[in-house]
């Protein structure tokens, strides 16, 4: 795959960019970069536990919402999953976690466990209150005791949550946790029972606000298929190792959200980076939790304001990669392509950027509109470039075009080029407003929406596009007749009007 795709590269010269010469250019420093806003840092509370005692089902009931994978099987969650919770307007940032699953720190079997032990503890490390949750019909086991005597010595408060205490009459088989040394909360995750209580003393032991955070942080969602480089992404931007990374597909299994700033006082720019599993086929997908990795991730791009596709630089573009396209622009997202493993792809071949771009584009000739940065995860090489990329398209989704401005880009652009003819008609342009962000839409006055041809409607948005960027915005296009009323379009025929319904809005 790669070579046949690095051949069409090739075909035009071997010359490297002088700026391809550094791979350590473009990095972030850690004097960019403030992280996790302190508000958050100090108002966060984590869940920890032994395996499959339902700690993903507490996570999903104080969030309020479904976000951690919950099923039977022990180590669905690997990662630290985050979400801002609320309870009694108090706002603080709550951390799921995987289950502790060894006895006396025995040496965990595989990277993926070691991997879920080091961000349960990194996550307890952080947290200014532990919820550490226990099966109350399952008594204590050996298990819990141990994860209960590694909390001791964090110094952190810690709240024990005896889930599965679905009736009063289990509320008395849940004070034997006190032998644990902590208060204990009798609750069920799956009838909302017994969390008012044990929230009241969660907020109780927060420390104050400090900063308040970011109402409305930039959601930027990474996407791509397995093994593409999108935790190693995440990492090399924060810094640390905040999620699993292996070259097992299918490590990452939830969208995990991670909070961020860069820069600091009123000129900081605040981010929600969103690290997705794998997209492959769904018929491929192994058993039901990997397909709900599968939904989740896209329902996470359907939530986020930019999405990166992220593209493995030695295998090229893929049809997979097409298809993830795809369900980008179907969302109407902001989009930024990332070429990651560039150092990697460079070692095998002279191509240069410019030629892998062209190919690139050939074979992905509807992200024409969509910028390109070419990075390398683990070297650090263009991780600055891809953050200013992200802000970019971010500026250019949101971006209000003046109504004189577009008039005038549109009058030029139909002087240059007339508009169809269809049975003796001439489509007409009367007037043009942006009626949207987050896409951009565009509404078109016209005498006949109906004689606008898809090939005319390209051309019209290519010229948006030239005069005012836009790169990396998807475009919604809507045509209304100068009859229009109350959003039915009228067209006479003989004296007479007849309804229509409006037609679809187009995108590009």
């Amino acid at each position: 795959m790669l070579l046949l795709f690095l051949l069409q590269c090739s075909k035009h010269g071997t010359k490297r960019y002088a700026e391809e010469k550094s791979l350590s250019s473009g990095s972030l420093s850690r004097s960019d970069f403030i992280g996790i806003t302190r508000y958050e840092m100090n108002r966060i509370v984590a869940i920890v536990g032994r395996p499959n005692v339902g700690k993903s089902a507490i996570f999903n009931r104080i969030a309020g919402r479904r976000i951690a994978i919950v099923h039977d099987l022990p180590g669905v969650t690997r990662d630290r999953l985050s979400a801002e919770a609320r309870f009694q307007e108090e706002r603080f940032e709550l951390i799921d976690t995987g289950g502790l699953g060894f006895l006396d720190r025995e040496a965990a079997k595989d990277v993926l466990t070691e991997g879920t032990r080091v961000q349960a503890e990194v996550a307890i490390q952080d947290a200014a209150v532990i919820i550490l949750v226990a099966d109350v019909t399952a008594g204590i086991t050996p298990l819990d005791s141990e994860v209960a005597a590694l909390l001791r010595q964090s110094g952190r408060t810690v709240l024990l949550a005896a889930n599965k205490a679905d009736h009063e009459g289990l509320d008395a088989q849940a004070a034997e946790f006190a032998r644990l040394g902590y208060p204990v909360f009798p609750v069920a995750a799956l009838h909302n029972r017994g969390f008012d209580a044990l929230l009241s003393a969660v907020v109780r032991h927060l420390p104050p606000v400090e900063e308040d955070p970011a109402e409305n942080p930039l959601r930027v969602a990474i996407v791509g298929k397995p093994n593409a480089g999108k935790s190693s992404f995440i990492n090399r931007v924060l810094q640390s190792d905040r999620v699993i990374v292996s070259n097992i597909p299918g490590t990452t299994r939830d969208s995990i959200e991670v909070p961020f700033s860069i820069g600091s006082g009123p000129q900081a720019r605040h981010y929600r980076l969103i690290d997705t599993a794998g997209l492959r086929k769904l018929r491929r997908a192994e058993d039901a939790v990997e397909r709900w990795s599968v939904m989740r991730a896209r329902a996470s791009i359907e939530e986020a304001d930019v999405v990166v596709l992220m593209i493995d630089a030695e295998q090229g573009p893929t049809e997979q990669d097409k298809k993830i396209a795809g369900l980008i622009m179907e969302a109407r997202k902001g989009c930024v392509v990332l070429i990651n493993k560039w150092d990697l792809a460079t070692a095998e071949t002279e191509v240069t950027a410019r030629e892998y771009e062209k190919a690139f584009r050939r074979e992905m000739y509807f992200l024409s509109y969509v910028p390109i940065v070419f990075a390398s995860a683990h070297s650090g090489h263009n991780i600055r470039k891809a953050i200013e990329t992200i802000d970019y398209v971010a500026a250019q989704i949101s971006m209000k075009i003046p109504t004189s401005t577009l008039n005038r880009v549109l009058h030029d652009a139909v002087k240059r080029v007339m508009p169809p003819r269809s049975a003796g008609k001439r489509l007409k342009f009367y007037y043009a407003t942006q009626v949207g962000e987050r896409p951009l839409r565009f509404r078109f006055f016209v005498n006949q929406p109906e004689l606008c041809a898809p090939a005319y409607q390209t051309y019209l948005i290519s010229a948006l596009r030239s005069a005012s960027g836009l790169e990396g915005a998807p475009i919604v296009v809507e045509y209304r007749s100068s009859h229009e009323r109350d959003g039915v379009v009228t067209e006479k025929q003989g004296g007479r009007g007849r309804a229509r319904k409006p037609r679809r809005p187009r995108s590009g």
